[in-house]
């Protein structure tokens, strides 16, 4: 089983957004931070704060951060935001076509192992993932975010 680079993504967007605590970070930002797509992210983020995981602040100094407390955030309840296909075999599918779909024994045991899958991420928040600024190089960036630029008369 593979997940889909949305879900990636938006369990990355939000453990960037935690470590940035209180601060907004924009799209630009993590982008740059995990070296991906802006575009794809701008979708990651519209649904999070859609779904509630975010808070967006629009306008010229906006951007996001986290909704509620990383402890609130559940991963299980993230994972069946953004995937949108579990189906694991063509059998699990509304679509299925298979010959033996009436006798396979297959689909009890693809169940059971998504179910156990999913109740591992249920396990956990976000809080049990989160990383410090300084894992993302924050801090280094918020220093020269907050430095005054220095005016040519003060370098003479």
């Amino acid at each position: 089983m593979k997940l889909t680079t949305f879900s990636d993504y938006a369990l990355r967007v939000l453990m960037y957004a935690g470590a940035a605590g209180e601060r907004l970070v924009t799209i630009e930002e993590t982008a740059k931070a995990y070296r991906v797509s802006q575009a794809h992210l701008m979708k990651v983020v519209n649904m999070l704060t859609k779904a509630g995981y975010l808070r967006g602040v629009r306008g010229r100094s906006g951007g996001f951060t986290l909704a509620r407390p990383a402890e609130q955030i559940n991963l299980g309840a993230v994972m069946r935001a953004t995937e949108v296909d579990f189906a694991l075999v063509e059998c699990l599918t509304p679509a299925n076509q298979c010959i033996i779909s009436g006798c396979c024994r297959l689909p009890r045991l693809m169940h059971q192992a998504l179910d156990a899958f999913m109740a591992t991420f249920d396990q956990y928040t976000l809080a049990d993932i989160m990383l410090s600024q300084q894992d993302f190089g924050l801090s280094a960036a918020l220093e020269d975010k907050n430095r005054a630029p220095v005016s040519s008369d003060a370098r003479e």
